[in-house]
């Protein structure tokens, strides 16, 4: 099996992250959009962080997370209209308990690798055309090291 490298955010809807930089978006691959069922306004806020996110990664797989079931497990008896409006897998779990919550971030993880594997978003294309010339220019970085031993060298004047 390959090795996967992988950042989680979670801004837990905080109002400091309400906009957040569009710098966090651009290496996404996938988004795991989570609202608390005992807290209708989570819900509600969905619709906000969905349009930021499309703004700056339109194509990127997301999935719909509802939370605390443990607290109530007849939500899940429920139809959540966000989901369904925008064609989103919605899963039910409970973090308290760990209900589903191993199978949420395995289908989001292979969610983003096969977006990742298969992506043909501009964004996607740009970062790793940077971050081919940032690899080739630790390669150069090395090479000098290792050419004049363990010596720094001075930022360019």
């Amino acid at each position: 099996m390959d090795c996967i490298l992988q950042d989680f955010w979670d801004t837990a809807g905080q109002e400091r992250f309400q906009s957040m930089h569009a710098s966090y978006y651009h290496k996404a691959h996938a988004c795991i959009m989570v609202f608390d069922v005992q807290r209708k306004v989570t819900y509600k806020n969905l619709g906000t962080w969905y349009a930021e996110l499309r703004e700056f990664r339109p194509e990127i797989p997301c999935v719909v997370v509802a939370n605390k079931i443990d607290a109530d497990i007849k939500v899940t008896q429920k139809s959540f209209n966000f989901a369904r409006k925008f064609s989103l897998p919605l899963y039910f779990v409970s973090a308290a308990d760990g209900t589903n919550v191993v199978k949420l971030f395995n289908d989001a993880i292979r969610l983003a690798v096969s977006y990742k594997q298969n992506s043909q978003d501009f964004m996607d294309e740009v970062l790793q055309e940077l971050e081919n010339i940032n690899l080739d220019q630790k390669e150069e970085d090395q090479l000098a090291q290792e050419q004049c031993g363990n010596t720094k060298t001075l930022p360019p004047s």
